[in-house]
């Protein structure tokens, strides 16, 4: 072999031994990855009765099995559930809420359909308004609706979601809710059929900012002669639901202005289902995790001179 050869030869075995110690970095990388992916995630879903610390949310874990089977045997009934969830900005919650919330409804057998009803224009929240977009848009083929909020997760597998025919169904009672416990409150996770909502006139569009939209939809469920029921034989009390919601990393918009603090106690007798006004930006199927979901971007409108408090000035 010439000299010319047996240099080429030793850069080629040169370069073969450079590829080992690469290999063990990224071996290395890889496992430091895993085990970053193990301690900084939280877990499939919610354990019973834990609590989220506090500072940033902790992000899920995929899923360690599959998901159950979606509404492919006669056991899971003739009615279908649309899971109206008003949402804007709370992506880490969204994670863990979509597969859990698959999960626990096939688990108990029932047809569901879950929409992210996420708000994507410059006015101030508006929750009712969201849940009428939501009737509205979730189609013929489900036939009741479950106004359900993202940042809480049922723990207790003995809690009804099943259709609701003798009246609206409050499965986040006062006597479970771990936050509210006054004795009209019906907000968290309501249960109605889609014939007692329209009964009501949905919600009003007149509540931008957070809370009292449920307050005023009791009345309205009152004056429509309907009957709120709620969960019997629940022993788990106020650990019945898990609350995702950190105050101190994502703070609520509970801003008044005066006539916003006159109106809030006011039954709207003219707007709900009749004169929402909105836009759908666009609609998109999901999967999370595996479990699938329709997200629709919400364009709400507001009539200033009606209500000049949506907007944040």
């Amino acid at each position: 072999m010439g000299p010319a050869r047996r240099r080429a030869a030793l850069r080629l075995r040169g370069g073969g031994f450079s590829v080992f110690p690469l290999f063990c970095l990224a071996l290395l990388l890889g496992f430091a990855s895993l085990l970053w992916l193990q301690l900084s995630c939280s877990g499939e879903g919610p354990a019973p009765g834990g609590g989220q610390s506090r500072g940033a949310p902790l992000q899920p874990c995929p899923p360690q099995a599959p998901l159950p089977p979606v509404e492919d045997e006669p056991s899971w009934g003739p009615h279908r559930l649309a899971l109206l969830v008003p949402f804007r900005e709370r992506f880490e919650e969204l994670l863990t809420f979509v597969p859990y919330m698959h999960r626990f409804l096939s688990t108990k057998r029932i047809r569901h359909h879950i929409f992210i009803l996420n708000q994507v224009d410059h006015f101030r929240f508006n929750r009712a308004s969201l849940i009428n977009v939501g009737f509205l848009e979730s189609g013929n083929d489900t036939d009741y609706i479950a106004m359900h909020d993202v940042d809480l997760l049922p723990l207790n597998e003995q809690l009804d979601y099943s259709f609701p025919e003798a009246g609206p169904f409050h499965v986040a009672s006062p006597e479970l809710h771990p936050l509210y416990h006054y004795k009209t409150y019906v907000g968290g996770i309501l249960l109605l059929t889609k014939q007692h909502y329209e009964m009501c006139n949905g919600m009003s569009n007149r509540f931008w900012g957070w809370g009292r939209e449920d307050d005023e939809f009791y009345r309205r469920i009152k004056g429509a002669g309907l009957q709120v029921r709620r969960p019997s034989g629940i022993t788990t009390g106020y650990e019945t639901f898990q609350h995702l919601h950190d105050p101190a990393w994502r703070k609520r918009d509970q801003k008044r202005i005066a006539a916003q603090k006159q109106e809030q106690f006011k039954v709207d007798r003219k707007g709900g289902l009749n004169n929402v006004r909105y836009r759908i930006e666009s609609r998109t199927a999901l999967s999370v995790a595996g479990a699938p979901c329709t997200v629709l971007n919400v364009l709400l409108d507001c009539d200033t001179n009606e209500t000049p408090w949506c907007t944040f000035g």
